[in-house]
C-alpha cells in the first residue's frame, strides 16, 4: 500500500507542477481574453437567467436550467468545500486561500466556454438531453477514442473514488459530533443513495433542486454570523491571506511553491472549472440558447469558491489554533465552529456535511451515467454502475481513505488535461455562441434562439438546427 502511494504521489506531482497547472492559468487566461471577460461582464445576466429558471415553466419531461445549475452545484458543493478548504489552509498556509480565489476567477471563463459547447454538442435522449466533453469530442472533434478515454476517467473519478471520499468525510463527521458507527452512517447513505440513483436523472435533478438551496444558505448565513461577531478580525485575515500569498518568508523557506499548488488544486478540487465534469449538468438543461446554460454555469464556480469556500477560510482563520491543534479536514471545521457558536458546530457541521457531500454523491453518480450512456446504451451496464456506485459510498464510510485523495488527484488532473485540450480546440464554436447572443439581445430580442444552421463545422450536431424561423417570429 505504502508503495502504491508513493507512485501516486509521484505522478501526482508531475501532472500538477509539470502540466496542469500552467495549462489551467493559460487557457484560462486565454478564453477570459477571447469572450472579453465573460465571468465579469455578464454577471448580472447570470443572476437574471438563473432567477428566470428557477421561476419559470419546464418542459415536461425535460431538466430545467435551474436544476441543472443545481445539479452540477450538488457536485462541486461538497467535501471540498469543507473538509477540502481545512487541508489547504493547514498544508499551504493562509495564502493557499487567495490561489483559490484566482483560479476560479480565471477559471470561470473556462467554465463558462465547456458549458457551452456541452449544450451545442448535446444529444436527445429517452429522459431528455446528455452530453459533456465525451460528446463533444466525438462530434467536435470526430474523435470517440479520446471521448470514450474520458469517460472512462470520469466514471471511475466521480463515480467511485470521489464518492468514497464524499461518504468517508460524511461518516467521520458524524462519529465526531454523534458517536454513530462509520458502519450504520454509510448502511444508511448507501440505501439513500440507492434509491435516489435507480430513480434516474429526473429524481436526480428533483434531489439536487432541493438539497442544494436548503445547505448553501443555511451554511453561508452562519458563516456570515461568524463572520459579524468577528467583523474587526477580517481585515486582519484578508491581509494575512495576501501576505501569505505573496510572502518573501514563504519564498525564502522554499514553500512557495507548494502552497501555490495547494490553493490550485484545492480550487479546482472544489470548483470544478475546466475539468469537464460540471458539462455533463449544463447539456442536461432545456434552453433557447446554449449562452444562457453556459453563464448560469459560470456562476457555480463563483458560487463555490468565492462564496461558500471563503465562507470555511474565514471560520478557520478566526479559530486561533488552526495550525497547531493537530486537527485536519473536517474535524478542524467542526473545532473552528464550535470555538464560535459552542458545542453545536460540531453537530452543524455534520448536518451541514451531510446535506454537502450527499448532494455531491448524487451529482458524482449523474455524471457516471451520462459518460457509461455514451460507451453503451446497455441497461445492465447501467445498473451494474449504480450498484458499483452504492458498494463505494458503503466503502468509503468504513474505510480509511487518505491515498483516495491522492487518486483524486491524479484522476482530476488527467481528466482536466484532456478536457482543457478540447475545449481549447473547440473554443472557437463558444466564442461565435456568446457573439450571437450578444447581437440577439443588443437587438432587443430578450430570449435569444440560437440556429446553428450554415456555422461551418457544426453540420454534424444534432440540435440547434433549423431554428430560423422560430427565430424569425420574435
Amino acid at each position: 500500500m505504502e508503495l502504491l502511494n508513493n507512485l501516486v504521489l509521484n505522478v501526482n506531482d508531475f501532472l500538477w507542477s509539470k502540466i496542469l497547472i500552467v495549462m489551467l492559468i493559460v487557457l484560462g487566461l486565454y478564453f477570459t481574453f477571447r469572450t472579453k471577460f465573460v465571468q465579469f461582464k455578464y454577471i448580472g445576466e447570470m443572476f437574471r437567467l438563473l432567477g428566470d429558471g428557477a421561476k419559470g415553466e419546464k418542459k415536461e419531461g425535460a431538466v430545467s436550467s435551474f436544476q441543472a445549475f443545481c445539479i452540477s452545484t450538488a457536485s462541486r458543493v461538497g467535501t471540498g468545500n469543507i473538509a477540502g478548504i481545512a487541508m489547504a489552509v493547514v498544508a499551504g498556509g493562509p495564502g493557499s486561500v487567495f490561489w483559490m480565489w484566482l483560479i476560479a476567477l480565471i477559471g470561470s471563463a473556462s467554465s463558462f466556454v465547456e458549458s457551452t459547447l456541452a449544450q451545442i454538442f448535446k444529444i436527445k435522449d429517452g429522459e431528455g438531453y446528455r452530453g459533456g466533453p465525451a460528446y463533444y469530442m466525438e462530434q467536435g472533434l470526430g474523435n470517440k477514442k479520446m471521448g470514450i478515454l474520458f469517460s472512462v476517467l470520469i466514471t471511475i473519478c466521480f463515480g467511485f473514488i470521489f464518492n468514497a471520499v464524499q461518504a468517508n468525510t460524511i461518516s467521520a463527521a458524524f462519529s465526531n459530533a454523534f458517536g454513530v458507527d462509520k458502519l450504520v452512517v454509510g448502511v444508511v447513505l448507501a440505501i439513500l443513495t440507492g434509491i435516489i440513483i435507480f430513480g434516474g436523472v429526473q429524481r436526480v435533478a428533483k434531489v439536487s433542486e432541493i438539497i442544494v438551496p436548503i445547505f448553501a444558505v443555511m451554511y453561508i448565513l452562519v458563516a456570515l454570523f461568524v463572520v459579524a461577531i468577528n467583523i474587526t478580525e477580517i481585515p486582519g485575515i484578508i491581509k494575512t491571506i495576501f501576505e501569505s500569498a505573496f510572502g518573501f518568508r514563504e519564498m525564502s523557506v522554499g514553500t512557495f511553491g507548494g502552497m501555490m499548488l495547494v490553493g490550485i488544486k484545492r480550487g479546482l478540487f472544489s470548483n470544478e472549472a475546466g475539468m469537464g465534469s460540471a458539462p455533463n449538468a449544463a447539456a442536461t438543461a432545456h434552453v433557447t440558447h446554449p449562452v444562457k446554460q453556459g453563464l448560469i454555469q459560470t456562476l457555480g464556480v463563483f458560487t463555490d469558491t468565492i462564496v461558500i469556500c471563503s465562507c470555511t477560510a474565514f471560520m478557520i482563520l478566526l479559530y486561533s489554533d488552526y495550525a497547531t491543534a493537530g486537527l485536519d479536514g473536517i474535524e478542524l471545521t467542526q473545532a473552528a465552529l464550535s470555538s464560535q457558536i459552542g458545542s453545536f458546530g460540531n453537530i452543524f457541521i455534520a448536518i451541514c456535511i451531510l446535506l454537502f457531500a450527499f448532494s455531491s454523491i448524487v451529482g458524482n453518480y449523474y455524471y457516471g451515467q451520462s459518460n457509461i450512456e455514451f460507451m453503451s446504451d446497455n441497461k445492465t451496464v447501467l445498473n451494474v454502475f449504480r450498484a458499483m456506485v452504492v458498494g463505494m459510498v458503503l466503502f468509503g464510510s468504513v474505510t480509511a481513505v487518505d491515498i483516495v485523495w491522492n487518486l483524486a488527484d491524479v484522476f482530476m488532473g488527467l481528466m482536466a488535461i484532456i478536457n482543457l485540450i478540447a475545449i481549447a480546440l473547440l473554443g472557437k464554436y463558444a466564442f461565435i455562441a456568446l457573439k450571437d447572443y450578444t447581437d440577439q439581445k443588443k437587438a432587443g430580442i430578450k430570449d435569444p434562439i440560437f440556429d446553428a444552421s450554415g456555422i461551418k463545422g457544426l453540420e454534424n450536431i444534432s440540435e440547434w438546427k433549423n431554428n430560423k424561423d422560430e427565430k424569425k417570429a420574435i
